[in-house]
């Protein structure tokens, strides 16, 4: 049995739009042609959801295939309805050999005919980002190797822009209108035109810089401003900003971002984490300490006498900004053990060691093993 959208998209069938969203750009990323060169697999797997998507992703489509009264349209794409055993075989009737019946239910959808939908229009690439830019924001030039239109033709395909004719089946417009008789009654759809693919133009002569194509592959940069609290792994989109295809529509862009680590900080949601460390004198006696925060101010910290290892301290306000919340710096104290002491050292640490009293140690003092 096939799979439903669901199924391709990895989904329960009562998922937010955001839970469908997010697991399409993971799956898309994943099997992206421009990542699996020549894989026919991953092509058709990025076909399948990209269909999956389309469908489910926009919420009149999504309501007409989960609506019992269109399971036709369930049937091909993913599961349900005419998909099953009961209309596999010849059927006779409906366009002889099983063929016309099936082709009348996907083209009254949308979903046959050539440019009926064109996927591969989104571009995937990454962008590393400091650790400071993730955090605070930053303008940065994104680097794109990007299908767009022919500038030599202005994407018409033709020689000179010009040397093109109004294609006569579809009057220019590209889609031709159906009109069908079918079990649901009479239905209209339309459909790309056969005859130009889509376009509105019979070309004459080729425009040499593309081939006729009307796009062309180029390498280019685009600077974009990435805002605050970005996190590693995330990914971010810009509509528009994909490959142009012949129908006219732009894909979109997905950015894949890679933080670089801090030297000292973690990030744990809006907090910061750092290991501190201190003396053994310092922890016992207690001291005023000085650190930097992310913005590189001054920030003073006191610490009690008899700190114990390990003891975390909060600054507040002084971990990630994000949509007017503030993140805390915890600063986690490591107390250092020095080493390689000197004779001298070691018999005044012996000497002072004999004044504290057991009860002093805390920790110690009830220990039992």
């Amino acid at each position: 049995m096939a799979k439903s959208f669901y199924d391709i998209l990895g989904v329960p069938k009562d998922a937010s739009s955001e839970e469908i969203k997010k697991s399409y750009r993971k799956l898309a990323r994943e099997n992206h042609p421009d990542l699996h060169p020549g894989d026919k697999a991953a092509a058709e797997r990025f076909k399948e959801i990209s269909e999956a998507y389309d469908t489910l992703g926009d919420e009149k489509k999504r309501a007409d295939y989960d609506n019992p009264a269109s399971q036709a349209f369930n049937g091909f794409g993913g599961g349900g309805g005419f998909g099953g055993s009961g209309f596999s075989g010849g059927f006779s009737g409906f366009g002889g050999g099983g063929g016309g019946f099936f082709d009348d239910i996907i083209n009254m959808f949308g979903g046959g005919g050539s440019g009926a939908q064109e996927s591969g229009g989104d571009v995937i690439t990454d962008i590393t980002l400091t650790f400071e830019e993730a955090a605070f924001g930053a303008t940065k030039e994104v680097p794109v190797t990007r299908r767009q239109s022919c500038g030599e033709c202005s994407g018409t395909g033709a020689k000179d822009g010009k040397d093109y004719t109004k294609c006569a089946t579809c009057g220019g417009s590209g889609v031709i209108q159906q009109v069908q008789d079918t079990l649901f009654g009479r239905m209209a759809n339309q459909r790309s035109c056969p005859k130009c693919s889509g376009t509105g133009r019979i070309i004459k002569e080729k425009c040499t810089t593309c081939g006729g194509q009307g796009i062309i592959k180029v390498s280019t940069k685009i600077r974009l401003s990435f805002p605050a609290g970005l996190e590693d792994g995330q990914q971010v989109s810009v509509r528009g900003e994909g490959n142009s295809l012949k129908s006219g529509r732009k894909g979109d862009l997905f950015i894949h971002i890679k933080v670089l680590p801090h030297k000292y900080f973690k990030r744990d949601g809006l907090n910061l984490h750092v290991d501190y460390p201190i003396t053994f004198i310092q922890a016992a006696l207690g001291d005023k300490l000085l650190i930097d925060n992310l913005k590189g101010e001054r920030v003073s910290v006191t610490i009690p006498e008899g700190t114990q290892h390990g003891t975390v301290f909060s600054i507040k306000g002084g971990g990630i900004e994000l949509k007017h919340k503030k993140g805390d710096i915890k600063l986690k104290i490591v107390v250092e053990v020095p080493k390689n002491l000197s004779k001298e050292q070691k018999a005044l640490l012996k000497s002072l060691d004999g004044t504290i009293k057991p009860n002093q140690y805390e920790k110690l003092k009830n220990f039992k093993i």
